[in-house]
């Protein structure tokens, strides 16, 4: 009875250390604010300076939100009310730094509200106060041809802005582009300490859903795979940016093609998990105002085996290979079209049929900074593929290898995707990589 208890009480108390992990909703509150007030007091400044930026104007209308300004609001605003304008002035040689919402309320403790209604009715009257008080060399709009998270001025407020606007003004106006890709991209050392749980969490539930727990071969199907993930990540109190997929190999005549696995798989597919198939899964979660983008691979033992077999396991062994030549070109200043240029002829250098389609990552899932490569175009990417890269930037490991299988007479796909932080040290895994498949079955789970 005693050896019971005990069994009973060591899972009550794993049960409890896995969902701790998760705060509850007024903690993440906390920490999001926190974080926030960190950014605005202590990056801010020095990317306005570092792209001599004076004056950052950030207007958003209310369910229509600018990506940027979402990243600003505190965490009881969960939208923008009515037109809510930010103001961001930082003078280095006076050492003035404000931060101003042209609203009707504070925006959090941050940014305090400076707008006379009684004197300004109109607010972009307001906003012209503004300008006049602190004299801006430049006025930074979020508008930007290459970067969608950085173009969030909408048209009708640009043309009432603009209009509202002095001649003199309109010609201090110009692309916030930088600016915002900057803000978007860097992450804080505070940041960077949370990130691992982040990744740490996507892991674990990965590796329960490759488990036996989950998957029963012959009766359980991709499909009910990928809702599987979704309903953990709802019932854990997470949420995901994107719906997640998972897709099955095997010893079979059906050629597999990686371009579904970036579109819905066809309904005529036998998507039965059986024993002696390799699954991939590509998942991610949204916690704290930051997000995870992993992808990973399991192999279904077959009755009496205890392993994957050796040219499954040498297969992922290439494309961690693959990992490697990609993120020995990360350099501080190097475009994305450079280090994908680079990457591939390495892979090429060494037999390895490789497709790189590595993005950073952070705020957004596919965020704002260097774009290295796309499933589709592997010669660059015009525009964000020209962005270089910089120190502080988190990424999302994304890309295959294509294997000749002689056992399955056709190659097998190792796709992966695992999330990494860039620095003055280099590269580094932010919770580590997949090395070895995940195993279903057996007496492994």
């Amino acid at each position: 009875m005693i050896k019971k208890l005990s069994g009973l009480i060591a899972f009550i108390l794993i049960a409890i250390t896995a969902h701790a992990q998760i705060l509850p909703l007024k903690e993440q509150a906390r920490i999001i604010d926190e974080v926030l007030a960190d950014r605005f007091n202590n990056l801010l400044p020095s990317l306005m300076e570092k792209n001599k930026i004076d004056m950052w104007v950030i207007v958003s209308r209310e369910y229509n939100e600018d990506p940027v300004i979402r990243t600003m609001l505190p965490a009881t605003w969960l939208n923008a009310r009515r037109r809510t304008i930010l103001v961001f002035y930082n003078n280095p040689k006076t050492k003035v730094f404000k931060k101003i919402a042209i609203a009707r309320y504070n925006v959090g403790d941050e940014i305090e509200a400076q707008w006379d209604m009684k004197k300004f009715p109109d607010q972009w009257d307001a906003l012209n106060d503004i300008i006049g008080q602190y004299k801006p060399e430049k006025i930074a709009l979020n508008t930007s041809q290459h970067f969608g998270q950085a173009d969030g001025i909408d048209h009708t407020d640009y043309e009432e802005l603009t209009q509202k606007f002095s001649a003199s003004n309109k010609s201090k106006i110009v692309s916030a582009s930088d600016l915002a890709v900057a803000w978007l991209e860097t992450r804080t050392p505070r940041e960077m300490q949370i990130y691992p749980q982040l990744n740490s969490i996507t892991h674990k539930i990965i590796a329960e859903g490759f488990s036996s727990k989950v998957i029963t071969p012959g009766i359980t199907t991709s499909e009910d795979l990928v809702w599987w993930f979704r309903q953990k990540v709802n019932d854990m109190g997470l949420s995901t940016w994107f719906h997640p997929s998972v897709n099955i190999q095997r010893n079979d005549n059906v050629a597999f093609d990686h371009l579904k696995a970036f579109s819905k798989e066809s309904k005529d597919q036998d998507n039965v998990i059986r024993t002696g198939d390799l699954l991939h899964v590509d998942f991610g979660i949204s916690y704290l105002r930051l997000n995870t983008d992993v992808q990973e691979h399991a192999y279904v033992l077959a009755p009496g085996e205890k392993a994957a077999p050796s040219y499954l396991t040498e297969g992922l062994s290439k494309a961690n290979r693959l990992q490697d030549i990609l993120t020995n070109q990360f350099k501080e200043n190097r475009t994305g079209n450079q280090i994908l240029a680079a990457a591939l002829d390495q892979a090429k250098q060494e037999n390895i049929n490789g497709t790189i389609y590595t993005h950073p990552l952070g705020f957004h899932g596919h965020a704002a900074g260097p774009t290295i490569g796309l499933w589709d175009q592997q010669n660059g990417v015009p525009g964000s593929g020209d962005y270089p890269m910089h120190y502080q930037t988190a990424y999302s490991i994304e890309l295959n290898a294509a294997v000749d299988v002689k056992e399955w007479n056709k190659p097998v796909r190792f796709m992966l995707e695992q999330n990494g932080y860039f620095d003055k040290n280099g590269f580094w895994y932010i919770d580590g990589r997949q090395t070895k498949l995940h195993l279903v079955g057996g007496e492994n789970n």
